[in-house]
């Protein structure tokens, strides 16, 4: 069953709250891929080992598996507002204190806190944002928030560029401190962003999400309008933020598909993307401070242009064929060059772009599937514990990439990512549903959800 905010018409309150809720993707984004241009210079002032360097990579990681699973519990409990800018505060403050950090365990403490401030975003904007969005362009403006991660990463790079050129590798310590900036804009743009309608509704507080609805939409509704299609209140109020409802029969093959798509789509992504110039510099590409660093910047380039084409597609021929045909392509590139490990560097380097471009399907999806799959009193648990569950084979391929382009070789390394795409293929040919034109109650609907409520 549809309700008014499923048929709404867009509009400029649309808009602004999807540029509001992008904040989180675009700083993840930005502050991942910083640390890959500022090891260039940490490293040999600091005298980092390979060990330091995997630990530094992988620390904001680690945080957000934590963050994920903690504050996406959090966010069903008391609300998407409360925690909308606490985050971003401690992201400012955790950047600015990066300037100033000249030991390896401190540099991985505020990357952790950071990691852990930026996947609490996640579940906060993305259920947010997917309960005030009409069916018609939800699919889209989800898949966006991934386009903000990668202007970050891309705006990392620009970014390290010019701090290399202008300060050379002792600038490494502005690289850090440089997230605090975007904190601070993304603050001024978060500010009267309301709470959820749904959210409201579900808590008790009817004459709040009936004023909401109207202020922000400009249409009277009730609040069982509001609810229709969602589970009962009571049931609601008993299950809210529970993992345990996650794995229950109700949910517990969406919950394995989310997490597992993910954890075998961003593990071998956020190791090329954090350590982009040793990759290129294995494949012959000049190191440095020039030539690595632009390259790898080329690619976060076209892993963002990958999501346009795939944001059509999640419309146009829908989100199943579209993810379980981008995790096949995506074999390919990686596949190619395990078994070739001594390709000429421009050969790497259009076989990282393709497999970055093919990368779009999964990526546009990867908030849209855990926000359509579960209902309003779950979603920020099943997005943040789809996102911890991601950052755990993150944090791997991140540790241990460096040690295995050093102790494997380049060409087993690449085969190790094929093989991990390989079964993300397996687990979206038997679990990815299609919730394209589907109202968000009628996507996370359940025909089990019974058995939710003996829990």
């Amino acid at each position: 069953m549809s309700t008014v905010i499923d048929t709404a018409p867009y509009t400029r309150f649309h808009k602004r709250l999807a540029l509001a809720c992008s904040g989180g993707p675009l700083l993840d984004g930005y502050i991942l891929s910083i640390v890959g241009v500022a090891l260039i210079g940490m490293q040999p002032q600091l005298g980092l080992s390979t060990a330091d360097v995997s630990l530094i990579g992988a620390a904001a990681l680690v945080g957000m598996f934590v963050g994920g699973a903690v504050f996406g519990v959090l966010t069903d409990r008391i609300g998407r507002e409360v925690m909308y800018t606490a985050d971003l505060l401690v992201m400012i403050v955790c950047s600015v204190a990066s300037f100033w950090a000249d030991q390896v365990w401190l540099i991985v403490a505020l990357r952790f806190v950071l990691g852990m401030a930026v996947a609490a975003d996640y579940p906060i904007a993305t259920s947010l944002l997917a309960e005030w969005l009409p069916t018609r362009h939800r699919g889209r403006l989800l898949g966006k928030q991934i386009v903000a991660w990668y202007a970050g990463s891309v705006l990392a790079y620009v970014v390290g560029y010019a701090f290399l050129q202008l300060g050379g590798e002792g600038s490494w310590r502005w690289m850090l401190a440089s997230s605090a900036l975007l904190c601070v804009v993304f603050l001024l743009i978060r500010r009267g962003s309301p709470e959820s309608p749904l959210w409201l509704a579900q808590h008790g507080r009817q004459d709040q999400a009936v004023a909401v609805v109207r202020k922000h939409l400009g249409v009277k509704v009730t609040a069982d309008q509001l609810l229709a299609g969602e589970p009962d209140s009571a049931d609601e109020r008993l299950t809210a933020g529970s993992v345990r409802v996650l794995f229950s029969p109700a949910y517990r093959t969406r919950t394995l598909f989310c997490g597992l798509f993910f954890l075998c789509q961003v593990g071998p992504l956020f190791a090329m993307l954090t350590f982009g110039p040793q990759i290129l510099g294995s494949f012959g590409l000049p190191g440095g401070t020039v030539m690595d660093t632009l390259g790898t910047g080329l690619i976060s380039m076209v892993f963002l242009l990958g999501c346009y084409p795939a944001l059509r597609a999640i419309d146009g021929v829908g989100r199943r064929p579209t993810i379980v045909w981008s995790f096949a392509l995506m074999i390919v590139p990686l596949a190619l060059l395990g078994v070739w490990p001594s390709a000429p560097a421009a050969v790497a380097l259009v076989a990282l772009c393709a497999y970055a471009f093919l990368c779009g399907g999964p990526n546009v999806l990867d908030w849209t599937y855990p926000n359509e799959l579960f209902p309003t009193h779950i979603r920020a648990t099943a997005v943040g514990f789809a996102t911890s569950v991601s950052r755990v084979g993150a944090a791997i391929g991140t540790y241990l990439l460096p040690l295995s382009l050093t102790d494997l070789g380049t060409g087993p390394t690449m085969l190790i990512a094929a093989g991990v795409t390989a079964i993300g293929l397996l687990v979206c040919a038997f679990w990815a549903e299609e919730t394209k034109g589907r109202s968000l109650q009628a996507a996370s609907g359940s025909p089990r959800r019974e058995a939710v409520h003996s829990l």
